[in-house]
């Protein structure tokens, strides 16, 4: 009786819940969008993440302010901003931002290209960091509270190594790639940095704190040599920011606005969120010819026929079926396809540089790469269509690796015997009872192999050079995008902005007529989600999860333990 009661009590929950959802869903669709008062202030509050595809849409008001908004969002905002006459001035306000190196170069151009409409362009940092401290410097001024500290004090790489670990537990994880930078695997099976990824990560951080080093005294008109040397000292404290010229004032977050009232000779400042400003303008609807922006964010599977929507990662399936859908749209007059990859499934990659070739032979496409598009996410771009990439773009990595982890040694400490049956030479090559025999090894070598050499074939295709023009620049290397550029990998450095350029170039559109730029996969609600049944991939996931909760959050470590060969980029960069 007791279990019915709770039951009867559950369901009734559920439908309220979901009572409550419409209501709410209605009630938003029916909202008039606000009303920007003349003269207002746009106050752009950033924290967290800026993912390149719009969250999951909930329309309770509490999930939608802390929904942050996308990289695109801001950017149309902004364009938006610079010429509307309602708008007098912008304050940014970043915190605790979440986002690599090429987010932070659109987002700093972005801030660039506002201030060029001669409005003023204030920040206001609360214990910044290298980020919001790097985006901040596009500013006319730069304001911290009087007690706090910038933490700025340059950059650092630390790369973990589990072999140590792992020989405890009786683990061996069995890697075998192609090309000599392709050290995914070496986390498992070395104890410290081989001599080619100390040589790459060298670069790596040369590039992006010489970047560091430039925005700043671009920024703030210091001589570089001054600027480290004031990094040398960091962190530092406030009126030790103030005093090295890094900032311009100490007030406290309402003098700011304070000030900047009367700077605007306003008798009271009309603020405008960021979230009100863009209800309200809708930037990108109206008239003009339609360019899609189709996204491709996260790790490359194969994803499920039947219910893959490229929410946890670019699924195979799903994402060729949007190519094909946006490929017979005769609305659409070019595409722009937003990469965010680290790569991913072999295989799935394959597919995905199929879609997108065929794709390429319907509308003109540009390719916009961000934070990232390596290995995977690299293949699937070598279309032959331009490409444009940030300097800091983690790019290339073209490359195959294999792993699987060799458990005998843990089950021999926990007492677990297998017994294994089998029919075939190689049946157990995948076994995590046994390690590789030579056979074995010999036979992934030709699988490998095959595919790294199909890899740089298609590189060199698109990109109009030789194999062996290519082969070199190969190898599994991460090159950023300046890098990639100068080794003829990527076509032109920029954003958002350099791929409308190239888009309206290749669709014939007069280079100032405004086009309207349309979102694909479009945002998805909460309904969306409720009535579609949960994909195998994310069965799997919740199950990793249950069992290795840094598994699930690391797609990389998923799919080593799924097995297969992977075009997936040897590392992921996070600076502090």
């Amino acid at each position: 009786m007791a279990k019915f009661l709770v039951g009867i009590l559950t369901g009734f929950i559920l439908t309220v819940l979901v009572l409550v959802l419409i209501g709410f869903t209605l009630a938003r669709l029916r909202s008039k969008p606000p009303e920007i008062a003349s003269n207002s202030t746009l106050v752009l509050r950033l924290d967290g993440s800026l993912p390149e595809r719009p969250p999951l849409e909930f329309p309770l008001p509490i999930f939608e302010q802390k929904s942050p908004l996308t990289v695109e969002e801001v950017w149309a905002l902004l364009r938006e901003a610079a010429t509307d006459p309602r708008i007098t001035a912008v304050v940014f306000e970043p915190a605790g931002l979440q986002i690599g190196w090429a987010k932070m170069q659109e987002l700093r151009a972005d801030l660039q290209q506002f201030k060029k409409s001669g409005k003023p362009l204030y920040a206001y940092l609360k214990s910044p960091g290298a980020r919001e401290y790097y985006v901040a410097t596009a500013a006319n001024r730069i304001y911290m509270p009087p007690e706090d500290m910038l933490n700025l004090k340059g950059l650092r790489f630390e790369l973990t190594y589990f072999k140590r670990t792992l020989d405890k537990l009786g683990v061996q994880v069995e890697i075998e790639h192609a090309g000599k930078y392709k050290d995914f695997g070496d986390m498992f099976t070395r104890t410290s940095l081989s001599p080619e990824t100390e040589e790459v990560m060298n670069s790596v951080i040369d590039d992006l704190y010489g970047d560091l080093v430039q925005a700043i005294a671009t920024g703030r008109r210091q001589d570089a040599a001054k600027v480290r040397a004031t990094i040398d000292q960091g962190p530092l404290l406030a009126n030790q920011a103030l005093q090295t010229g890094l900032v311009d004032e100490l007030r406290y977050e309402d003098e700011m606005f304070g000030g900047l009232k009367i700077a605007l000779k306003q008798s009271a400042l009309k603020k405008v969120s960021e979230r009100d400003y863009l209800h309200a303008s809708n930037p990108n609807a109206g008239s003009g010819q339609k360019i899609a922006l189709i996204v491709g964010e996260g790790t490359i599977t194969r994803g499920d026929p039947e219910t893959s929507d490229n929410e946890s990662g670019i699924e195979a399936e799903g994402f060729g079926k949007l190519l094909r859908k946006v490929g017979n749209d005769s609305s659409i007059k070019g595409v722009i396809v937003r990469i965010d990859s680290p790569g991913g499934e072999s295989y799935a990659s394959d597919e995905l540089w199929r879609a997108m070739n065929q794709l390429g032979k319907k509308k003109p496409v540009v390719i916009s790469m961000s934070d990232a598009a390596a290995s995977g996410g690299y293949y699937m771009a070598m279309t032959g269509d331009p490409i444009v990439a940030y300097p800091g773009t983690l790019t290339g990595s073209i490359g195959v690796v294999f792993g699987k982890p060799n458990l005998h040694g843990l089950y021999d400490k926990l007492g677990v015997d297998k017994n294994i049956i089998s029919r075939g030479h190689f049946a157990t090559i995948d076994s995590d009872d046994k390690p590789l025999d030579d056979e074995g090894r010999q036979k992934l070598r030709q699988g490998i192999d095959d595919n790294y050499r199909s890899f740089v074939t298609k590189v060199a295709a698109a990109r109009k050079r030789k194999f062996e023009e290519i082969e070199p620049l190969a190898q599994g290397r991460v090159w950023l995008g300046d890098q990639a550029k100068n080794n003829g990998l990527v076509d032109r450095l920029g954003g958002f902005d350099a791929a409308i350029e190239l888009i309206k170039q290749r669709a014939k559109i007069p280079a100032g007529e405004k086009v309207a730029l349309t979102l694909y996969p479009p945002r998805r609600t909460w309904l969306d989600v409720a009535l579609q049944p949960p994909s195998p991939d994310a069965l799997m996931q919740s199950r990793i999860k249950a069992l290795l909760p840094s598994a699930a959050s690391d797609p990389s470590l998923r799919l080593l333990l799924q097995g297969g060969m992977l075009r997936l980029a040897p590392f992921s960069i996070s600076f502090h």
